[in-house]
């Protein structure tokens, strides 16, 4: 069964290399990280935290991609999603190394080998899924292109993950000159903006896997590769926006509305998860916030849909969610389900609070420490400055 990924206990990190030292430049690179970031943190993907995706560009040492990566596996518990775009190399034991900005051809030092990022996601991740995306091939060929050789989903593949490759065979341009994006990379953003018509409700991996494939190879670019360990091509990044039911709950048939694709209550971990699907139930539904108050019979105020939807903490008490969740056309055994998640955060946000030790005056608290946003790696190591959002980086290769 397809699942979207709890964002309050999800990671992205998202390493590029756009600007090279001594091999060609990949100025599309730039972009992509920059989309995905966004996209990865909108309501047309995951909707994660801005805190919870990390953007690599450019980093001057490999150390710096490892430790994003190892801190991001170290905080998720549900799905961790590894990205990288830029050339990739293969060292004397045919074995794949990410190349960054100072890496040179035949010095295996200067590159990022790929098995210490898959070692960290083996020994270090304490999430369930992984989802490694990688935009790279073996080497460059001209200016905006980049070459592959068949292998690398075979070379990267993590147990339990979901391993989508864009190298295929020996074939280039895989990076068009003049365009935006890479054409992997924008035709995966492409497909989870605008939805596939006809496709599931959740857009897996495995679903768009194989409509990448038809598209790319339709387009004369090379065929993506997979490679799915434990069910990780069930992990879903975006709801499917070309399927979203086109008529609101009000005007539906009992039997439609039940077999609408509601919100999942058991895939949600976290109070951010609760609060994502919660507003979810409202898309799925087709209905505004005023429709949501005049279904509810005057339990709840479109003022107050507004408000549930957009708090950061658990309700203290049931109802509000209750009426909100019907009034939507949630079936009643759904309900049950998802009060009971509600239950089980408080009692879990309770005992949390519980432990943890009163600040001294004038000091950070445990609890306010851990509602921090992640920092930011740059590429001499972590910025002092919080990141809030994913933003466009504009310093040059150190």
């Amino acid at each position: 069964m397809s699942v979207l990924p709890d964002p309050g206990a999800s990671r992205a990190v998202l390493v590029g290399t756009s600007s090279y030292q001594y091999l060609e430049q990949l100025p599309a690179v730039s972009a992509n990280l920059q989309a995905l970031a966004g996209l990865l943190c909108g309501p047309l993907s995951l909707q994660l935290p801005g805190g919870h995706v990390s953007v690599v560009e450019n980093p001057g040492a490999a150390r710096t991609v490892v430790r994003a990566v190892r801190q991001a596996a170290a905080e998720a518990t549900d799905t961790l999603l590894v990205y990288f775009a830029g050339h990739g190399l293969v060292d004397a034991q045919d074995a794949l190394s990410l190349a960054l900005p100072y890496t040179e051809f035949g010095r295996v030092e200067t590159g990022l080998p790929y098995d210490w990022l898959r070692q960290v996601l083996l020994l270090d991740s304490r999430a369930e899924r992984h989802v490694v995306i990688l935009d790279c091939c073996y080497s460059g060929l001209a200016l905006g292109r980049m070459s592959g050789r068949t292998g690398l989903a075979d070379q990267a593949v993590v147990e339990g993950s979901f391993l989508l490759a864009a190298a295929a065979e020996t074939r280039t341009a895989l990076a068009p000159v003049g365009a935006t994006y890479t054409a992997f990379t924008g035709a995966l953003l492409d497909t989870l903006r605008q939805g596939i018509p006809g496709g599931p409700t959740l857009l897996d991996l495995g679903f768009l896997y194989r409509h990448l494939r038809l598209t790319l190879e339709a387009r004369g670019h090379p065929v993506p590769q997979a490679r799915d360990r434990n069910s990780g091509a069930q992990v879903a990044l975006a709801r499917n926006h070309a399927e979203l039911p086109a008529v609101p709950v009000a005007a539906a048939a009992g039997a439609a509305v039940r077999e609408r694709p509601w919100p999942d209550p058991a895939a949600i971990r976290t109070s951010t998860g609760f609060f994502t699907a919660l507003a979810d139930v409202r898309v799925v539904s087709g209905l505004t916030q005023q429709a949501v108050s005049r279904r509810s019979a005057g339990r709840i105020s479109a003022g107050s849909v507004g408000r549930l939807l957009n708090r950061t903490d658990l309700p203290a008490t049931w109802e509000t969610t209750a009426a909100y969740l019907s009034a939507c056309g949630v079936p009643e055994d759904q309900i049950t389900l998802w009060q009971h998640v509600w239950q089980q955060l408080r009692t879990a946000d309770a005992l949390a609070d519980a432990e943890i030790p009163a600040a001294a005056p004038g000091t950070v608290s445990e609890k306010e420490r851990r509602q921090r946003p992640f920092p930011v790696f740059r590429r001499g190591g972590i910025s002092d400055r919080v990141r809030q959002k994913p933003r466009r980086r504009t310093d040059g290769a150190s």
